[in-house]
């Protein structure tokens, strides 16, 4: 808080004291600071002028805001404001402005003059219009102007009461570093499945048939049926074959198998005997059968 206007000799002492009354040890919370040291108690010989000193507080942010104060401190009507004694509340506060701040005061005496002239017309005695009704309360656009003020006011307060970045709360900032894994989707015994038909139906699609030739003797079967009947007499014509199916030879090994028999029957080397119909076949050597 700044002194000024002290003068004479209560300003030297405080200035110059004659005992440094200062202490070593701040063990408490300075009044002041005159010239950078710490004022711990007040000089009982310090003057203050009067005008040394002046503190103005801005209460109010426009006529309509002390209009509105001094209607609600008092508990008045504002559809029925009694603007005599509104009126004289409000020049007294004007005339305080006025004084100190010329500037200031100029739209508060726009709205003193507006007040005065309400105050004047109500005086008045009422007369009715040409028309024969009634002529409007001269309060009226006045109460309009206060009521959408207080609407605005209010609005405002609840603005302000929304919580706010730098008041309320600070934004705060962090860095996270994160290092992501990817998953890996989990699999059902149907997805496996429906995975499989497609690659066979695929594999199908992509299928080629390939004919090899298979190189297979008819000499060379020949000599295998003569080496396995040279240790017998008779053989039947199902037992000659049985073997190779049972060993999951392909047709055409069959089929070879059965022309080297017939050649050795043309050839005379093999005989192929039926006692009658649809009796079994018996296959013998022929030259067997000649020597015995």
């Amino acid at each position: 808080m700044p002194l000024s206007g002290a003068g004479g000799a209560g300003m030297d002492a405080l200035v110059k004291p004659a005992i440094d009354s200062t202490p070593d040890v701040v063990d408490s919370v300075a009044l002041a600071r005159l010239y950078g040291e710490p004022l711990f108690a007040m000089p009982h010989d310090l003057y203050i002028p009067p005008d040394a000193l002046e503190v103005f507080l801005e209460t109010f942010q426009g006529p309509l805001d002390l209009l509105l104060y001094l209607i609600r401190k008092q508990n008045f009507n504002v559809l029925d404001i009694p603007m005599a004694e509104v009126t004289k509340q409000y020049l007294s506060y004007v005339e305080q402005i006025r004084k100190h701040n010329l500037e200031l005061a100029g739209e508060y005496l726009l709205m003193a003059a507006l007040l005065i002239e309400i105050k004047s017309r109500m005086l008045l005695p009422v007369k009715k219009s040409d028309s024969g009704e009634e002529v409007d309360d001269p309060r009226a656009e006045l109460v309009r102007r206060l009521l959408e003020y207080e609407q605005m006011k209010l609005a405002a307060r609840k603005l302000d009461a929304l919580p706010q970045l730098g008041r309320d709360f600070q934004r705060t900032h962090a860095f996270m570093d994160l290092e992501v894994e990817r998953l890996l989707p989990d699999v059902s015994p149907d997805d496996l499945r429906s995975a499989w038909l497609d690659i066979m139906r695929r594999a199908k699609l992509n299928q080629h048939h390939r004919i090899t030739r298979e190189q297979l003797s008819v000499r060379d079967h020949m000599s295998q049926i003569l080496r396995r009947l040279s240790d017998v007499r008779f053989m039947e014509f199902t037992e000659l074959f049985s073997e190779r199916v049972v060993d999951g030879d392909s047709a055409a090994i069959l089929v070879v198998h059965f022309l080297a028999m017939l050649e050795l029957a043309r050839e005379s080397l093999l005989d192929i005997t039926q006692a009658e119909p649809y009796a079994p076949i018996y296959l013998r050597l022929s030259y067997i059968r000649a020597a015995a």
